[in-house]
């Protein structure tokens, strides 16, 4: 499976998720119920991934995590927010190039609609 169609899998489980619990919860409420429900329908799934910095060849683990990664090949940072700001679709780029893949989702579940809530954000290498 491509990036494309891992995300498209992922954000229609993502909407049934939303359809089921709403909004208001904290985020590792959707960040459990939606690696269970990945796993349940059959991709690979990490939670709480360590990112380390890599600065001048020197590995600084500062503490940053992937909330979770699909297939080792789709980042998805979740976030129950009014909004999302500047900073959040920075962090997610940030977490692409550092990773060296391709496609993350920015998922924030405190939204009414939750595909208003979906951002695809792409590392252009």
């Amino acid at each position: 499976m491509n990036e494309n169609e891992i995300s498209y899998k992922i954000i229609g489980i993502a909407i049934d998720l939303h359809k089921n619990l709403g909004a208001g919860l904290l985020e590792s409420a959707y960040e459990a119920a939606l690696a269970f429900d990945l796993r349940e329908s059959g991709l690979q799934v990490e939670t709480q991934v360590p990112m380390p910095l890599i600065y001048k060849e020197v590995k600084q683990d500062i503490g940053y995590r992937l909330d979770l990664l699909v297939e080792n090949k789709v980042i998805i940072e979740l976030k129950s927010l009014e909004l999302l700001a500047p900073v959040h679709f920075a962090q997610t780029l940030t977490y692409l190039k550092l990773s060296d893949l391709k496609l993350a989702l920015l998922i924030n579940f405190n939204t009414k609609v939750l595909k208003d809530g979906i951002h695809r954000i792409v590392n252009n290498l």
